[in-house]
Protein backbone atom coordinates (compact mmCIF):
# COMPACT_ATOMS: atom_id res chain seq x y z
CA UNK A 1 0.00 0.00 0.00
CA UNK A 2 1.37 3.48 -0.64
CA UNK A 3 2.13 5.28 2.41
CA UNK A 4 0.69 8.56 1.47
CA UNK A 5 -3.23 7.59 0.32
CA UNK A 6 -6.27 8.20 1.98
CA UNK A 7 -6.31 4.77 3.63
CA UNK A 8 -2.40 5.39 4.85
CA UNK A 9 -3.06 8.42 6.97
CA UNK A 10 -6.52 6.97 8.13
CA UNK A 11 -3.94 4.14 9.67
CA UNK A 12 -1.81 6.31 10.60
CA UNK A 13 -4.02 8.53 12.83
CA UNK A 14 -5.16 4.88 14.39
CA UNK A 15 -2.47 4.10 15.60
CA UNK A 16 -1.73 7.63 17.10
CA UNK A 17 -5.51 8.12 18.57
CA UNK A 18 -4.56 4.25 19.86
CA UNK A 19 -0.89 5.97 21.27
CA UNK A 20 -2.63 9.06 22.72
CA UNK A 21 -4.77 6.90 24.82
CA UNK A 22 -2.07 4.62 25.78
CA UNK A 23 0.31 7.95 27.40
CA UNK A 24 -3.18 8.97 29.37
CA UNK A 25 -3.00 5.80 30.67
CA UNK A 26 0.64 5.55 31.56
CA UNK A 27 0.32 9.37 32.95
CA UNK A 28 -2.83 8.15 35.01
CA UNK A 29 -0.92 5.52 36.15
CA UNK A 30 2.21 7.34 37.26
CA UNK A 31 -0.34 9.77 38.84
CA UNK A 32 -1.75 7.37 40.74
CA UNK A 33 1.38 5.90 42.11
CA UNK A 34 3.23 8.52 43.10
CA UNK A 35 0.07 10.25 45.02
CA UNK A 36 -1.48 7.41 45.76
CA UNK A 37 -2.25 8.68 49.70
CA UNK A 38 -4.44 11.37 47.78
CA UNK A 39 -6.03 9.85 45.28
CA UNK A 40 -6.95 7.13 47.80
CA UNK A 41 -8.75 9.79 50.32
CA UNK A 42 -9.98 11.36 47.10
CA UNK A 43 -11.90 8.22 46.11
CA UNK A 44 -12.79 7.42 50.30
CA UNK A 45 -14.46 10.63 50.85
CA UNK A 46 -16.73 10.16 48.21
CA UNK A 47 -17.66 6.60 49.26
CA UNK A 48 -17.63 7.90 52.69
CA UNK A 49 -20.16 10.47 51.52
CA UNK A 50 -19.13 12.76 54.09
CA UNK A 51 -18.94 15.76 52.00
CA UNK A 52 -22.28 15.32 49.72
CA UNK A 53 -25.16 17.82 50.76
CA UNK A 54 -28.75 16.79 49.83
CA UNK A 55 -28.49 13.28 50.24
CA UNK A 56 -29.31 12.38 53.83
CA UNK A 57 -32.03 9.64 52.98
CA UNK A 58 -28.89 8.10 50.81
CA UNK A 59 -26.33 7.85 53.61
CA UNK A 60 -26.85 4.64 54.20
CA UNK A 61 -24.77 3.85 51.25
CA UNK A 62 -21.66 5.66 52.82
CA UNK A 63 -18.84 3.23 53.30
CA UNK A 64 -16.10 4.65 56.02
CA UNK A 65 -14.08 1.17 55.72
CA UNK A 66 -10.41 2.47 54.77
CA UNK A 67 -9.81 -1.05 53.57
CA UNK A 68 -12.78 -1.17 51.50
CA UNK A 69 -11.33 2.49 49.74
CA UNK A 70 -7.89 1.09 49.23
CA UNK A 71 -9.36 -1.91 47.48
CA UNK A 72 -11.79 -0.26 45.32
CA UNK A 73 -9.05 2.27 44.21
CA UNK A 74 -6.69 -0.91 43.41
CA UNK A 75 -9.48 -2.04 41.19
CA UNK A 76 -9.30 0.73 39.12
CA UNK A 77 -5.96 0.85 39.01
CA UNK A 78 -5.52 -2.76 37.61
CA UNK A 79 -8.24 -1.85 35.17
CA UNK A 80 -6.43 1.15 34.49
CA UNK A 81 -3.28 -1.06 33.84
CA UNK A 82 -5.02 -3.28 31.54
CA UNK A 83 -6.01 -0.85 29.50
CA UNK A 84 -2.82 1.42 29.17
CA UNK A 85 -0.85 -1.81 28.30
CA UNK A 86 -3.85 -3.07 26.04
CA UNK A 87 -3.36 0.19 24.38
CA UNK A 88 0.22 0.23 24.22
CA UNK A 89 0.25 -3.30 22.68
CA UNK A 90 -2.34 -1.83 20.47
CA UNK A 91 -0.45 0.90 19.27
CA UNK A 92 2.95 -1.57 18.33
CA UNK A 93 0.54 -3.89 16.60
CA UNK A 94 -1.34 -1.13 14.73
CA UNK A 95 2.00 0.18 13.38
CA UNK A 96 3.38 -2.88 13.23
CA UNK A 97 0.85 -3.84 10.78
CA UNK A 98 0.82 -0.43 8.68
CA UNK A 99 1.57 -1.24 5.41
CA UNK A 100 0.19 -4.81 5.52
CA UNK A 101 -3.02 -6.01 3.49
CA UNK A 102 -6.59 -4.80 5.32
CA UNK A 103 -7.18 -7.92 7.17
CA UNK A 104 -3.62 -7.81 9.11
CA UNK A 105 -4.39 -4.30 10.00
CA UNK A 106 -7.71 -5.01 10.96
CA UNK A 107 -6.87 -8.23 12.81
CA UNK A 108 -4.46 -6.02 14.83
CA UNK A 109 -7.00 -3.86 16.31
CA UNK A 110 -7.76 -6.37 18.57
CA UNK A 111 -5.10 -4.46 21.60
CA UNK A 112 -6.58 -1.63 20.91
CA UNK A 113 -10.79 -2.69 21.15
CA UNK A 114 -9.60 -4.28 24.22
CA UNK A 115 -8.58 -0.73 26.16
CA UNK A 116 -10.84 1.17 24.82
CA UNK A 117 -13.55 -1.42 25.46
CA UNK A 118 -11.85 -1.42 29.34
CA UNK A 119 -11.53 2.66 29.44
CA UNK A 120 -14.63 2.91 28.96
CA UNK A 121 -15.92 0.06 31.40
CA UNK A 122 -13.38 1.83 34.15
CA UNK A 123 -14.71 5.21 33.72
CA UNK A 124 -18.83 4.34 33.03
CA UNK A 125 -18.91 1.60 35.88
CA UNK A 126 -16.35 2.61 38.81
CA UNK A 127 -17.06 6.98 38.17
CA UNK A 128 -20.60 6.83 36.70
CA UNK A 129 -22.09 3.98 38.29
CA UNK A 130 -20.59 3.53 41.43
CA UNK A 131 -19.24 6.68 42.28
CA UNK A 132 -21.45 9.13 41.15
CA UNK A 133 -24.98 7.19 40.79
CA UNK A 134 -24.41 5.03 44.12
CA UNK A 135 -22.16 6.94 46.43
CA UNK A 136 -23.56 10.81 45.19
CA UNK A 137 -20.48 12.06 43.91
CA UNK A 138 -22.29 14.62 41.99
CA UNK A 139 -23.48 16.42 45.29
CA UNK A 140 -20.12 17.08 46.45
CA UNK A 141 -18.31 20.41 45.68
CA UNK A 142 -15.17 19.38 46.40
CA UNK A 143 -14.85 16.00 45.43
CA UNK A 144 -16.86 15.68 41.79
CA UNK A 145 -14.76 13.87 39.17
CA UNK A 146 -17.60 13.24 37.34
CA UNK A 147 -17.06 15.31 34.54
CA UNK A 148 -13.53 14.37 34.30
CA UNK A 149 -14.92 10.69 34.02
CA UNK A 150 -17.39 11.49 31.32
CA UNK A 151 -14.40 13.33 29.10
CA UNK A 152 -12.89 10.10 29.35
CA UNK A 153 -15.73 7.71 28.09
CA UNK A 154 -16.25 10.80 25.53
CA UNK A 155 -12.78 10.18 23.89
CA UNK A 156 -12.41 6.05 24.27
CA UNK A 157 -15.92 5.71 22.74
CA UNK A 158 -15.23 7.89 20.03
CA UNK A 159 -11.75 6.41 19.46
CA UNK A 160 -12.99 3.08 19.82
CA UNK A 161 -15.59 4.20 16.92
CA UNK A 162 -13.15 5.79 14.32
CA UNK A 163 -11.29 2.60 14.98
CA UNK A 164 -13.67 0.50 13.78
CA UNK A 165 -15.75 2.27 11.44
CA UNK A 166 -13.29 4.76 9.38
CA UNK A 167 -12.20 2.75 6.35
CA UNK A 168 -8.56 1.61 6.05
CA UNK A 169 -8.25 -0.70 2.72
Amino acid sequence: MNNFTTAGVIRRSKVLIVLMAALFGLMTLINNFTDYAAYTDYIGRIISMGETVGNDSRRYRAVTSTFFHHRFYWAIITLEIIFTFSFLLGTYHLYRKLVAPRSEFHAAKKFAIIGFTTAIFVYQFFYVVILNEWFDMEYSAQRNAYEWARNNIEYMFLGLIYLLVAKDN
